[in-house]
């Protein structure tokens, strides 16, 4: 049989390529410097070799808009492409990093083969570049450098302290609101710097009258204590929590360790000098410590509050950065506390004891690994732990062990982070990026403070001048500033904190002096009623 098919015969047959897509193509392999550690690449070079491998030869035309290399920020960084193994290697070389950054190196799907196939799915490659080991500024004497410190960090008080009151602004962002443990810590710097001649001895009295004169006149007070925080132009509480916005014990007591050191000071027989004692010794007579113990419990209590009484209910117990507010409490000539509210509500009748082995470090008191490195400087501003024991502890012993603690897990570094050494330690409270946390061994979120090291310069020398000049001549350029170093930093995210706070500039100063000199300490411990009131508590010290 003949079929005949009518006017389609000379047709030509349809095209495979017109209905079948190129065909895909997917990531094979990466390397960065000629090595494989996943997406995720720390301490890289400034001048990267990148090589990443396909199944297919790759079309160049398409690289520019399918590979773009960027900075955290979203900046885009130029670099050179050229090509191995038949096309199907792209070599990346970034035109020049710079130090301490992250990039994101972004192969999207745009990226095509040479037979314009699609990349199957994007990846991208993550690369934090490594510290610049050059020295940011000029090397000079440890003692030159310790000088500076000093100085640098003491503008934070002297330039940023409130035009009206003078007390320490809480941090450099904080307009007026004011801090009154951080003020003492400001008052102790002002004594240091004057004994450095950074300023004059009439300027500091100045300074130290303004502020004074302020607390005793202007600013709220409870039961003698003063606030968290406050209005430095008005004196008005200025709440640090919902309902903390009273009295607050602990910060009182920083104050009142501060204004006592100045006291001692200022010894002078000038009318000036004079009245400035007695307006000090004023704010420190009218705390109520005793008072504190909320209807005579054998414990002090932290907060008290005009609108909710003792409802935050909090106990202060030790071991913390408190155990000045029960020297201070058991050294007062008009509301002092017994000896039996201090082994109750501070020591827990031995519960501050621990006892245990960390990090080859045993630590006689505290919680585990010795939590937050302001717990051995807060206190210990003034008063000198060097010699000192009561029947808990040697504190000479347990804050060099504390503090041994922080830096050896630093050294260890468990959870791995970037840039923790012998050179890069101290865990303490400070800000994070978009926070603020208590870092130590047991909350360690990679971030490392300035003011942890270095105010542990009395307890652990060496390891802290070490710190000391890898913060100020390896990343100075970033951690150095105005005011001295900047709050905290985080080389694994590569954050670098802008900011200054009153509490964590203070310690710096204050124990980088009483590391040289012991002027602080000295200061603090020949006040006769702190030798009385630690006598009392069953401390014992060459100073009492």
């Amino acid at each position: 049989m003949i079929f005949i098919s009518c006017g389609k015969q000379n047709q030509p047959a349809p095209s495979l390529s017109s209905t079948n897509p190129p065909a895909s193509f997917s990531y094979n392999s990466l390397k960065v410097n000629g090595l494989y550690n996943g997406f995720n690449y720390t301490n890289v070079n400034i001048k990267p070799v990148i090589k990443i491998s396909f199944t297919a030869p790759v079309n160049h035309t398409s690289v520019a808009n399918g590979v773009s290399l960027k900075t955290k920020t979203g900046v885009i960084t130029t670099y050179s492409a050229t090509y191995e193994n038949n096309d199907s290697t792209i070599v990346i070389s970034p035109i020049s990093l710079q130090p301490i950054t992250q990039y994101a190196l972004a192969i999207s799907t745009d990226l095509q083969s040479s037979k314009n196939g699609s990349l199957q799915s994007a990846i991208t490659v993550q690369l934090t570049t490594a510290i610049d080991s050059t020295n940011k500024f000029p090397v000079v004497s440890d003692d030159q450098l310790l000088d500076l410190v000093e100085k640098q960090t003491l503008k934070y008080f002297w330039d940023f302290g409130h035009p009206t009151s003078g007390l320490a602004r809480e941090r450099n962002t904080s307009g007026d609101v004011v801090t009154t443990g951080g003020t003492g810590f400001g008052v102790m710097a002002i004594v240091a710097g004057i004994n450095r001649n950074f300023i004059t001895r009439a300027d500091g009295l100045a300074r130290m009258q303004k502020m004074v004169s302020f607390l005793k006149n202007t600013a709220q007070s409870f039961h003698g204590a003063f606030p968290h925080w406050m209005n430095g132009a008005t004196g008005a509480v200025v709440p640090f929590s919902a309902q903390d916005d009273g009295a607050d014990l602990v910060e009182t007591a920083y104050l009142t360790q501060g204004l006592l050191t100045a006291r001692q000071y200022f010894n002078g027989a000038s009318a000036a000098e004079t009245g400035l004692r007695t307006d000090i010794n004023t704010l420190w007579s009218n705390v109520e410590w005793d008072w504190f113990r909320q209807n005579n419990q054998n414990t002090l209590f932290w907060h008290w509050s005009p609108n909710y009484a003792w409802s935050t209910n909090m106990q202060v117990n030790g071991w913390d950065e408190a155990l000045i507010t029960y020297v201070l409490a058991a050294s007062s000539t008009t509301h002092a506390i017994p000896k039996n509210v201090y082994d109750n509500g501070w020591a827990l009748n031995g519960g501050i004891k621990n006892g245990n082995t960390y990090y080859g470090v045993k630590l006689p008191l505290g919680p585990a690994l010795g939590g937050p490195l302001f717990f051995a400087q807060y206190s210990f501003l003034g008063i000198d732990p060097n010699s000192l024991a009561d029947a808990y502890a040697s504190y000479d012993v347990q804050n060099k062990a504390h503090t041994m603690i922080n830096y050896n897990y630093c050294v260890a570094n468990p959870k791995t982070y970037n840039g923790y050494s012998a050179d890069c330690w101290g865990l303490t409270a400070s800000d994070i990026q978009d926070g603020y946390t208590a870092s130590s061994p047991t909350n360690d979120v990679g971030v490392i403070a300035p003011t942890a090291a270095i105010a542990s310069l009395p307890y652990t020398p060496v390891q802290s001048m070490q710190a000391l000049k890898f913060f100020y001549y390896k990343l100075g350029d970033k951690t150095w500033g105005q005011y001295g170093f900047y709050d905290a930093f985080n080389l694994t995210n590569v954050w670098f904190a802008d900011s200054y706070l009153a509490i964590d500039e203070g310690p710096i100063i204050v124990m980088t002096e009483n590391y040289r000199s012991g002027l602080l300490w000295n200061l603090f411990m020949s006040c006769p009623e702190i030798k009385t009131g630690m006598k009392g508590l069953g401390f014992t010290s060459p100073k009492l």
